[in-house]
C-alpha cells in the first residue's frame, strides 16, 4: 500500500468514528409485566391462602389462565381479602399493580369471583400522553416517536435522555412504564 491508501484509510476510519460518536442515544418506554416474577407472586399468594388459619375451609383460590388472573372464594369478604394477598405477594416481588384491571366482586352460583385482566403494552393514546409531555416539559433536544406498544425516546444528549426518563417516572400515569435498550 502506498501512503495515499493509507492516509485515505486512516482518514475515512477517523471520520466513521467521529460520526459514531455524534449518533443519538436512546432508550425505549415500554409497559410489560415480568412473567416470572408474577408468577412468584401468584404461587406465594396460593399457597399463604391454603395455609392460613383465616382462609380454611372458605374454598379460596387463585389461578391464572391465560391473560386473566381468578380470584375465588365463598364469601365477598374473603375474595377480596384474597385478592388483597396478591395484590401484596405483588407489591414483593416489584410487579406493578397497574399491570391489573381489576374487575368487581361477582357471585357465581355459591362463589364469589374476581378477574383480574393483564394489561400490557402503552396504547396509541398513553404514547401521545408521554410524547406531549416530553415536548411540552422535556428538554428541548429529546425527540418521541411511536413504534407500536412502545415508545422510542432519543437525543443527542445522554444528559437529556436522563432528565427524560425522571420527567416520565415523575409523571402520574395510570399505567405503569419501564425503560429498555438504553443505549
Amino acid at each position: 500500500m502506498n501512503s495515499r491508501a493509507l492516509t485515505k484509510d486512516f482518514s475515512l476510519n477517523l471520520a466513521s468514528r467521529y460520526l459514531w460518536a455524534m449518533a443519538d442515544s436512546s432508550f425505549d418506554v415500554v409497559s410489560k409485566v415480568d412473567r416470572m416474577e408474577l408468577d412468584n407472586a401468584l404461587n406465594q399468594a396460593s399457597r399463604e391462602v391454603s395455609t392460613r388459619f383465616d382462609f380454611k375451609n372458605t374454598g379460596v383460590k387463585i389461578e391464572m389462565s391465560g391473560e386473566k388472573i381468578l380470584v375465588e372464594a365463598e364469601t365477598e369478604e374473603r375474595v377480596k381479602a384474597a385478592l388483597d394477598v396478591l395484590k401484596e405477594k405483588m407489591i414483593k416481588r416489584n410487579v406493578s399493580l397497574k399491570h391489573l384491571d381489576i374487575a368487581d366482586p361477582a357471585q357465581s352460583g355459591k362463589v364469589y369471583r374476581i378477574f383480574c385482566t393483564i394489561k400490557e403494552g402503552i396504547s396509541q393514546e398513553n404514547a401521545k400522553k408521554i410524547t406531549k409531555l416530553l415536548k411540552d416539559e422535556g428538554p428541548k433536544s429529546v425527540r418521541a416517536q411511536i413504534q407500536g406498544d412502545e415508545l422510542r425516546v432519543s437525543s443527542k444528549s445522554r444528559d437529556d435522555l436522563q432528565t427524560a426518563i425522571a420527567l416520565i417516572k415523575g409523571a402520574k400515569l395510570d399505567f405503569a412504564v419501564q425503560f429498555t435498550n438504553y443505549r
